[in-house]
């Protein structure tokens, strides 16, 4: 089987459906959403009932920060994330933020583990940004039975780590569109990027696919009209410096 994994899509509606799109065409079975799904972006709305049509069809959705924000904005904005929280709110029905409210912080699939940040207290949203991060990720990982594979987003960047043969933690920075062996002999987390907001100076979205059957993760990079998704956020009368993200790829 072919996994598709998709993170912090952002309310990007012209990302998240190139991404769904590029997937299919590779051959995905199956979808994981690690989280969230609004926050920044202009289509809180096209997005949230494109992820409900998935989940519907099987896909598997965890909780991120932003759609937590989305459910219960703060009263005042502190931080960068805050600012579009009121918005996102006021966008979506009910039921929407119903369906946000309600998904899970970790989800376990065999031998998978879907978390939106780190598995050592996820409701912290701890950002798994270097080794010390991955490992502390994976011990928390290691406590539930079987799982070998930990999946996340959060950090809008696209990195592997796996324990050596001597248990030292160690990274490794993939190349888009090269398969990588994920023997489960090891324990292996991946952060797989952002769809909806990358922020390594390449403006094309990310997501990974994971091939369950030859033990092997693909992390994908996917043009899409970036241009259109800013528009949309300037139009929206949204801080301007989201747009500027999704321009510049930072």
């Amino acid at each position: 089987m072919k996994l598709a994994l998709l993170s912090d899509i952002h309310a990007n509606i012209q990302a998240f459906d190139a991404c769904l799109l590029h997937a299919r065409e590779q051959g995905a079975q199956q979808f994981a959403l690690l989280g969230d799904l609004v926050g920044y972006g202009a289509d809180p709305v096209a997005v949230v009932e494109r992820a409900q049509q998935l989940a519907a069809q099987g896909a598997l959705l965890v909780k991120g920060n932003h759609d937590a924000l989305a459910v219960a904005p703060p009263a005042q904005v502190v931080t960068v994330g805050d600012t579009t929280a009121g918005w996102t709110h006021e966008q979506l029905s009910d039921g929407q933020r119903q369906f946000l409210d309600q998904l899970p912080l970790t989800i376990q699939h065999e031998a998978i583990l879907l978390v939106h940040a780190s598995v050592d207290s996820p409701e912290l949203w701890r950002y798994v940004y270097d080794e010390r991060a991955a490992s502390a990720s994976l011990d928390a990982a290691a406590a539930l039975a079987d799982v070998r594979y930990v999946f996340c987003g959060h950090v809008h960047l696209q990195t592997l780590y796996y324990r050596g043969a001597a248990a030292d933690l160690m990274k490794f920075l993939p190349t888009p569109g090269v398969a990588v062996p994920v023997p489960r002999h090891r324990r292996w987390l991946a952060t797989v990027g952002s769809a909806g907001q990358p922020r390594d100076r390449n403006p094309r979205a990310m997501y990974a696919l994971f091939d369950t059957d030859k033990l092997q993760l693909t992390f994908q990079r996917v043009a899409y009209d970036n241009h259109a998704a800013a528009v949309a956020i300037r139009q929206a009368a949204l801080p301007a410096m989201f747009a500027d993200r999704l321009e510049l790829g930072r």
